[in-house]
């Protein structure tokens, strides 16, 4: 690099909050994790004793006052897939990675019920 050239960095803005929801409503994160491989490879664990628990799934905006923008919660993540279309469209995803997120989502809620 030059004088008076800046190197640009890239800076994920969008992240995933996983949580363990209890029966009264109550939650604990578990995570937050920057892609989907990551994601899919340590966020889709159980923390504890998760018995009567449901698994949330949250993508928030980083420095966005701002609802999140979607949430989806075991066991079935209903939605899910074309939630992330409009991510996919603008190259914050690939197809591969979403598709591979369900499929373990969808393995994980079945594995551990």
């Amino acid at each position: 690099m030059g004088p008076g050239e800046m190197k640009t960095m890239m800076f994920r803005r969008l992240y995933w909050v996983t949580e363990q929801v209890q029966r009264g409503g109550t939650s604990q994160v578990t995570g937050v994790y920057t892609s989907i491989p990551d994601l899919i490879h340590r966020g889709l664990r159980w923390i504890g004793d998760h018995k009567g628990c449901e698994f949330r799934l949250t993508l928030v905006k980083l420095d966005c006052e701002r609802e999140p923008l979607g949430s989806w919660q075991s066991p079935d993540f209903s939605d899910l897939g074309p939630s992330l279309d409009q991510f996919i469209e603008t190259d914050e995803f690939s197809a591969d990675q979403c598709a591979a997120l369900q499929h373990e989502l969808q393995r994980f809620s079945t594995v551990h019920a």
